[in-house]
């Protein structure tokens, strides 16, 4: 494993946001590998945001930038530990170590598994500097290390790989590694675990992924869409030896911020049987936030806050009241607009607005070529079809904090 003089962490420190590839360029200093130190400086720069407490800790070593980019954020990782709990958790593809470092919080002990042996001399070396003294880490296959458990695990946590034979992202639980589509794989996790903590990709199809999780024995018990500031980053599925009826399945949507966590949950049966008006835009409007979107809670936010929806499939509500605490943004509603560029031009002569599309026939790059709409400002509009079928512009500003 590569290690660090007191000069050459420093010569890190002293260049952590410095451009890399000018440093590279750079006449370079005796003695000093520069090559080796920037590709520290590159992945510890990825990490910046993304994992803060490890950016700040000067004595880990850092994986590839890659490695970094495919490690859940802190954030996330956090919030996947708040799911999980006992004596015994088996993360088998431990990667860089970011989702075992939470869960050694929430769980007695981690067993770490990874198959490529940098990466586990790498977690070996970094979980114990941060704080994590409970992660065992180990070199191989996590599927071949669950079938030498003498007693079943609490939980084991899964992040299937999600790249082609080329490089290539995928996305379908089929095309990963390992295929736990694949009932015989999943039946034989159970027999060594009492709950699977599953982690897929954000574009992933959750209606075909909870087929495909449940069967004679088990079945997915909840569903977590999570989001950082506004972004979905991975769907969760928690599979466990009940067979929750699949229209039972509680589908939770969180939106970790900075200073707060909202989240909401729906029962997918009653997502179906929702109570929901419909109606022209009233004097505010909510826009859902990516979460709970993706989760698809398109009549339960509706009915859970007593809001009317624009149109069965444009996914914006409205009232007359203002509703707080919506898991979303809200905005107040100045006019609804023909989608041509004098109509827009009358009510923002600088035609400058951040604009949104939902269930309209072009998209944001074609209507805003078309408007010769400028990006930023404090204006909303909302390219939206309405109840009636009309296409409109809502021009809207953000409800002050």
């Amino acid at each position: 494993m590569i290690s660090f003089t007191a000069t050459e962490k420093q010569f890190i420190r002293d260049h952590l946001t410095a451009d890399v590839q000018t440093l590279l360029l750079r006449a370079r200093p005796a003695r000093l590998d520069v090559k080796k130190l920037a590709a520290q400086i590159t992945a510890r720069q990825k990490a910046r945001y993304k994992l803060a407490t490890w950016y700040a800790n000067d004595d880990l070593i850092f994986p590839p930038a890659l490695s970094v980019e495919q490690a859940s954020s802190e954030a996330a990782a956090h919030y996947k530990a708040l799911l999980v709990g006992g004596a015994l958790l088996l993360d088998l593809t431990g990667g860089m170590g970011v989702d075992a470092r939470a869960f050694a919080d929430r769980v007695t002990q981690v067993l770490y598994a990874e198959q490529q042996p940098e990466l586990a001399q790498l977690a070996a070396h970094n979980l114990p500097l941060l704080g994590a003294t409970n992660v065992t880490v180990q070199t191989g296959d996590g599927l071949a290390m669950a079938g030498q458990l003498s007693e079943p695990a609490d939980w084991l946590y899964l992040d299937p790989h999600r790249r082609n034979g080329q490089g290539g992202k995928v996305v379908r639980l089929d095309q990963c590694e390992p295929d736990v589509s694949r009932p015989d794989i999943l039946k034989n996790l159970l027999t060594k675990t009492r709950n699977i903590l599953l982690k897929t990709s954000p574009l992933i199809d959750i209606e075909a992924a909870i087929r495909q999780l449940s069967g004679q024995g088990y079945g997915v018990e909840s569903v977590h869409v999570v989001a950082v500031l506004g972004e979905v980053k991975e769907v969760l599925f928690v599979i466990s030896h009940a067979q929750t009826d699949v229209p039972g399945i509680t589908l939770k949507a969180i939106n970790v911020l900075p200073d707060s966590t909202t989240a909401f949950s729906f029962v997918r049966s009653d997502e179906r049987t929702a109570d929901v008006a419909f109606g022209n835009p009233q004097t505010y409007l909510y826009e859902p936030n990516a979460a709970v979107l993706k989760a698809g809670a398109f009549r339960s936010v509706a009915e859970r806050f007593g809001l009317i929806k624009l149109a069965p499939n444009t996914h914006l509500y409205t009232s007359n009241e203002l509703v707080k605490d919506f898991p979303g943004r809200a905005f107040v509603v100045e006019q609804a607009l023909r989608p041509d560029r004098k109509a827009v031009q009358m009510r923002l002569p600088d035609l400058q607005a951040n604009l949104t599309v939902r269930n309209f026939p072009q998209t944001v790059a074609d209507l805003r070529k078309k408007l010769a709409l400028r990006e930023g400002g404090d204006a909303y509009l909302f390219a939206a079809t309405l109840l009636n079928g009309d296409k409109r512009l809502i021009l809207c500003r953000k409800v002050a904090a």
